[in-house]
């Protein structure tokens, strides 16, 4: 299947810059796959179209501060983004202006109290380069876990995708109303849009919540770059499920009850750990699962979403789910209607 199917024109306006307030009122498209019809409404209406005894999936996941603009010896200003933890204070991580960092140097980071001032006291974390390729390169600290994690609220910041321009003032919007573990570099935005005010609402309706984990690095924002998407390799995330959890929704799946998976991280999550039958595996591990149409779909069912990049592997996942050519109307509805696009966007209840 080629690159250019998952095309679609985007006029920039709708790149939205800030999120709406409440969370709640975005605005959500369904797309039935029954009669191939598409309504929209408010989000906060989804608890319309909610059943008793349905199940959400969501992802706990926690956005932490993973860029750093900082001033390193001479003076000079870096950005080192986190891409993924290879041990406790071992990074990969991507790099600008990155023949400033060269590899198997020790590197100081100077508070800025002081110009020049490149005295012992004035250092607040060291590193050292242990490999690179290009603009990566992994990052030893010598800061160790709350230490750093302690840095990382102070210093760094949370690294909002490269399209939005705009300062984020609360940095929590970026954050969903469940996270619990913290490691991601982006937010599983789909559960941007919930409040624990609707959350609560939907929970009298006897709809059950689950918990998995998923997270997200910054290869999610990787380009797909070969025209036959078939060769595009795909990036590595974290992910777990524990054992109860499991259980619970392999009971579910037995009972037909509505299962629904809340953003395209909790997709890759179950898809990952299904087997053949329809079982439900637990434990953790990482994938590089790439879901692109015609794959085999083994645990989802429903799906609500968000409106996705052009020829981004997310909007490649949506597209399996129906048929290209329905998502492609579904998007071309969006734009025509003037829907907000990206992370801070309107949502997509994909359902049958």
């Amino acid at each position: 299947m080629n690159l250019s199917n998952f095309e679609y024109e985007l006029p920039i306006e709708l790149i939205s810059q800030k999120p709406i307030e409440p969370r709640d009122h975005s605005r959500l498209l369904n797309l039935d796959l029954s009669n191939w019809s598409i309504t929209e409404t408010l989000f906060f209406n989804i608890i319309d179209k909610l059943w008793k005894n349905d199940v959400l999936v969501i992802n706990k996941t926690r956005v932490i501060n993973a860029r750093l603009h900082w001033t390193i010896e001479n003076w000079k200003i870096v950005e080192i983004f986190l891409h993924k933890q290879i041990s406790d204070n071992t990074w990969d991580c991507l790099v600008f202006p990155w023949k400033k960092l060269k590899p198997w140097k020790e590197i100081n980071f100077y508070l800025p109290t002081i110009k020049n001032d490149t005295t012992e006291e004035n250092i607040i974390m060291k590193a050292k380069i242990k490999d690179n390729s290009e603009s990566w390169r992994i990052l030893e600290f010598n800061k160790w876990w709350i230490e750093f994690l302690e840095l990382l609220e102070k210093l760094w910041s949370i690294p909002l995708p490269p399209y939005i321009k705009e300062k984020l003032e609360n940095k929590e919007r970026y954050q969903t109303v469940f996270n619990e573990v913290e490691w991601s570099v982006a937010a599983p935005t789909a559960w941007l849009h919930f409040t624990n005010e609707l959350i609560e609402k939907i929970k009298q309706k006897w709809v059950k919540i689950e918990k998995v984990l998923l997270h997200v690095w910054i290869g999610t924002f990787k380009w797909v770059e070969k025209e036959n998407i078939m060769e595009h390799k795909m990036h590595q995330e974290y992910i777990e499920i524990e054992k109860d959890v499991a259980k619970r929704l392999n009971e579910y799946k037995k009972e037909w009850k509505r299962i629904i998976w809340v953003g395209t991280t909790t997709i890759r999550v179950l898809e990952s750990f299904s087997d053949e039958k329809w079982i439900l595996k637990y434990g953790s591990q990482n994938t590089n699962i790439f879901i692109y149409p015609w794959y085999n779909w083994k645990f989802v069912n429903w799906i609500i979403t968000n409106f996705h990049l052009p020829k981004s592997t997310l909007l490649m996942l949506v597209s399996s789910f129906a048929w290209t050519e329905e998502i492609k109307k579904a998007y071309k509805y969006a734009v025509d209607n003037k829907f907000r696009f990206f992370s801070f966007w309107d949502a997509m209840f994909i359902y049958k």
